[in-house]
């Protein structure tokens, strides 16, 4: 009998060690794991406002880093800052070098133009100009202006070559506005996973780029703008909302960037090929990509496209996902989400 009791006695003596090394761990891991401060910082860049948010276990505030990494971008690739790369290979400045964020850009560029058949082209850059949404003067613009400055449009007219940029013709200009927005979200959101932050959401002029989950432990929530005008607070007035999970979003579209003259809209969607904006009822395209500078230059292809031909694309190319907002022939707002975002989107 007492043989039998001492046994029993090792036993939940045995398990309560067990028990009581189970609790220390866990309250190891929780003290360990446990959720840091939510830092959410804004500012202004490349003529818009950014917002970043990141979860910091030291309650680090990055503001000045960030400000000084769109600072430092800006004199690579903004065309409204004299002094930056790109400014001075417009002007065809002689011995002027590309850095690596130019490479980076033009690489991703030839790449979607090639992959569009010329409907991404950062060539377009004098039309754009032309037609008064460039920093360059509004002219008079007709047929004849336009075909003379087709012959400096086309991406096949230019290359690198030993960090020089070679152009055919010296009017060639080039406007990466369309591209380098969602770039500068990567190399932000690049900054945040070289220090190892696991939640952040990063957002310039509209361009997402997310990964984890936000204050609340939920996927981020990223709004999307209904395309009419009149709509010109984002945010205020919402056609959808998408759930981003470790992704990166861009949108385009042509119900803010217009103006008239003559009676005559005059959108900021230029089609390369023709060198006239484009009017289609695709009013607003959303691209979902891994990384926001490829989001960011399709979106814009798609602008051109147009819906059926975006549509076509998607079917045939599955590493884009995508959110379509087109005009009906009542005028009535209809959408086209791809299969892999649906489950993701909430209207």
């Amino acid at each position: 009998m007492t043989t039998v009791n001492n046994n029993k006695f090792r036993k939940t003596a045995v398990q309560l060690v067990l028990f009581v090394l189970i609790i220390l761990l866990v309250c190891i891991f929780t003290l360990t794991g446990k959720k840091g401060e939510y830092i959410r910082l804004a500012g202004f860049a490349q003529g818009t406002t950014y917002h970043v948010t990141y979860e910091s276990k030291k309650g680090e505030n990055l503001q000045n880093q960030i400000d000084s990494i769109l600072a430092d971008f800006d004199m690579s690739l903004s065309i409204y800052q004299p002094g930056s790369v790109i400014s001075r290979l417009n002007r065809n400045e002689p011995g002027t070098r590309v850095d690596q964020k130019f490479k980076a850009v033009f690489t991703k560029s030839i790449e979607v133009y090639e992959k569009t058949n010329g409907a991404f082209d950062i060539t377009v850059g004098p039309i754009v100009n032309a037609l008064g949404f460039g920093n360059a003067d509004t002219i008079t613009v007709d047929s004849t202006i336009i075909d003379s400055l087709l012959l400096y449009v086309g991406m096949d007219k230019i290359s690198l070559r030993d960090d020089i940029l070679e152009k055919k013709h010296e009017g060639i200009v080039l406007d990466v506005n369309a591209i380098a927005q969602g770039y500068s979200v990567d190399v932000v959101a690049d900054f945040m996973e070289a220090l190892s932050i696991k939640n952040y959401m990063v957002e310039i002029g509209g361009e997402v780029r997310a990964k984890g989950k936000n204050d609340r432990n939920q996927f981020w929530q990223i709004g999307i703008d209904k395309p009419q005008e009149g709509n010109m607070l984002p945010g205020s007035d919402l056609q959808a909302i998408i759930s981003l999970r470790n992704r990166s979003l861009a949108t385009s579209g042509n119900y803010r960037k217009f103006y008239e003259k003559d009676g005559i809209k005059f959108v900021h969607t230029v089609n390369p090929k023709t060198g006239y904006p484009v009017i289609s009822n695709l009013l607003s395209a959303t691209v979902v990509s891994d990384d926001c500078m490829t989001a960011d230059a399709y979106a814009t292809a798609f602008m051109v496209f147009g819906l059926d031909r975006s549509m076509a694309f998607l079917e045939e190319n599955n590493f884009l996902d995508a959110y379509l907002i087109y005009a009906d022939q009542e005028g009535k707002f209809r959408v086209f989400a791809t299969q892999g975002l649906q489950k993701y989107v909430e209207e």
